[in-house]
């Protein structure tokens, strides 16, 4: 059989790291092909190769039965492939068309012929039911827009095939049935597809085949029609997963986080969380839900004192917290697993053993008379390594040479020992696998068990639906709804988040 991409042997090696090990990949024309794996298994690696990031240390690549010698994404693009990256790379004062064509401009004698570009963007768009305005500013629109941009900025250039990273990350439910929608309409003219997710009922849902890999060795390709959620996660993980988070029923105490009518400006001075209040108690997990960019990051750097607040109060466990300095708050009994591991969790080239006392380094047994007692750091580490599951060569190791799962799980370790009255868990299982995800969610419980306040914000309605005992919805800056986890469901929520279906708050 020919196949649009043929990925034959190719193996990847980074100094005394495998990443991918004698890796075979056969994509079809006209369907949509899943990569699936654990963090660290080499996915990201294998679609690099392909699109010419990185160079292959052995095998063969195939485009169109033609064996191609891929050495930069310019090349792969004249052959063809596109890729959709997770985190967007589009200019925000710019329009939808401006974007587009950045970078291969059509000229109409020493001018860009922009009219002629639009023309062109609207004909691309309708014809793949992307329906994007070409003269709107990134600026004005919304994510799920914003990833159509994206999408058009391949067709563009004339891709057949399309590499799509973590393609719904940051949409809502109703954006991710648009979103599928779109692929079925590419691969309906002639497009192929190459989805690397890890949300298996995506691939269920949109997918014809999945290629399976575990630590840098392909598992098995398999037609999704003879398989279902529970296989995949036990092929991908090498055991059988837990996908329902058991919990006890809650009992909520007294309030430990109490906000009251805050304001809170971005860097354009412009009021992003706008008179918003919310209570989390003891015992209770609270999720945050809303779409990205209502307020959601700068109402966490608020509590957290990363960011200055407008007016309103931050009361910890009946103590004023607002506008203090972030250790002062870390002291109050506020843990923080940010949004951004990287920003705001580690400092990646500290080796991970550090990176576990980042906010208590100075504090007995780990300095002494203003000199760090390394001996007593490690020690901390490898015990913390230990009970946390995280898996490293060494507590001596780079952070940054961690796959994200396990960068993750050091930052709950380090925020979890130093036993907070409140958790904030920022978005704290994006881009993990499934089993990294069970292992943190168990985690969080654990803390609301011990009658600790949990404050979770994530894009995933499904984690805030089942981890999550009361779901307060954010929209424009504000609280315009709470409701019970047990009661509510993805559509409503959906709803909710798109400024639509307010509910009265609900107490637990």
């Amino acid at each position: 059989m020919d196949y649009v991409v043929e990925m034959r042997s190719i193996t990847k090696i980074f100094g005394d790291f495998i990443a991918n090990e004698n890796i075979t990949l056969q994509v079809k024309k006209g369907e949509i092909h899943a990569l699936l794996g654990e963090n660290g298994a080499g996915k990201s690696t294998l679609m690099n190769v392909l699109f010419g990031l990185y160079q292959p240390d052995g095998g063969e690549i195939y485009v169109n039965g033609n064996k191609v010698n891929i050495t930069s994404p310019n090349v792969a693009n004249d052959l063809g492939i596109g890729m959709v990256h997770q985190h967007f790379m589009l200019v925000e004062p710019f329009t939808v068309t401006e974007n587009i064509i950045l970078g291969i401009e059509p000229k109409k004698g020493m001018k860009i012929d922009i009219k002629r570009a639009e023309k062109e963007v609207q004909r691309i768009s309708e014809q793949y039911g992307l329906m994007v305005d070409p003269r709107a500013k990134i600026e004005n629109i919304s994510v799920g827009m914003q990833q159509r941009v994206e999408i058009l900025k391949t067709l563009y250039r004339g891709a057949d095939i399309l590499i799509f990273d973590e393609p719904t990350a940051v949409l809502t439910p109703q954006e991710i049935e648009e979103l599928e929608q779109i692929m079925r309409n590419l691969v309906r003219e002639g497009k192929s597809i190459i989805l690397i997710t890890h949300k298996l009922k995506e691939i269920m849902a949109t997918s014809d085949r999945v290629t399976i890999i575990r630590r840098g060795k392909w598992i098995d390709t398999i037609d999704i029609a003879g398989t279902n959620e529970n296989d995949l996660a036990a092929k991908m993980v090498g055991r059988e997963v837990t996908f329902s988070v058991e919990k006890k029923p809650v009992e909520p105490k007294q309030a430990v986080l109490q906000i009251s009518d805050l304001v809170v400006k971005d860097e354009r001075n412009v009021n992003v969380v706008n008179g918003l209040s919310l209570d989390v108690k003891a015992g209770e997990i609270l999720g945050i839900a809303g779409i990205d960019g209502n307020g959601q990051r700068e109402l966490i750097e608020a509590i957290t004192g990363l960011r200055s607040t407008s007016s309103g109060r931050i009361m910890l466990n009946g103590k004023e917290i607002t506008n203090m300095k972030p250790r002062k708050i870390m002291k109050a009994g506020v843990g923080h697993i940010p949004e951004d591991r990287h920003k705001r969790g580690l400092v990646l080239d500290f080796p991970i053993g550090e990176n576990m006392v980042l906010e208590t380094y100075y504090e007995k047994p780990f300095a002494r008379n203003g000199f760090m007692n390394f001996k007593q750091i490690y020690k901390h580490a490898e015990k913390l390594i230990q009970e946390f599951d995280v898996r490293t060569p060494s507590s001596r190791i780079q952070a940054r040479a961690l796959s994200g799962g396990n960068q993750q799980k050091a930052i709950i370790a380090r925020e979890v020992h130093s036993n907070p009255d409140l958790l904030l868990a920022a978005q704290p299982t994006r881009g993990l696998d499934v089993g990294a995800i069970e292992f943190i969610h168990k985690r969080l419980i654990e803390q609301r068990d011990h009658g600790k306040a949990v404050l979770l914000l994530s894009f995933e309605l499904d984690e805030i639906l089942n981890v999550s005992d009361r779901i307060a919805v954010i929209y424009e800056g504000q609280i315009v709804g709470i409701v019970q986890a047990s009661e509510t469901n993805d559509k409503e929520l959906g709803l909710m988040m798109a400024g639509g279906g307010r509910k009265a708050t609900s107490e637990v």
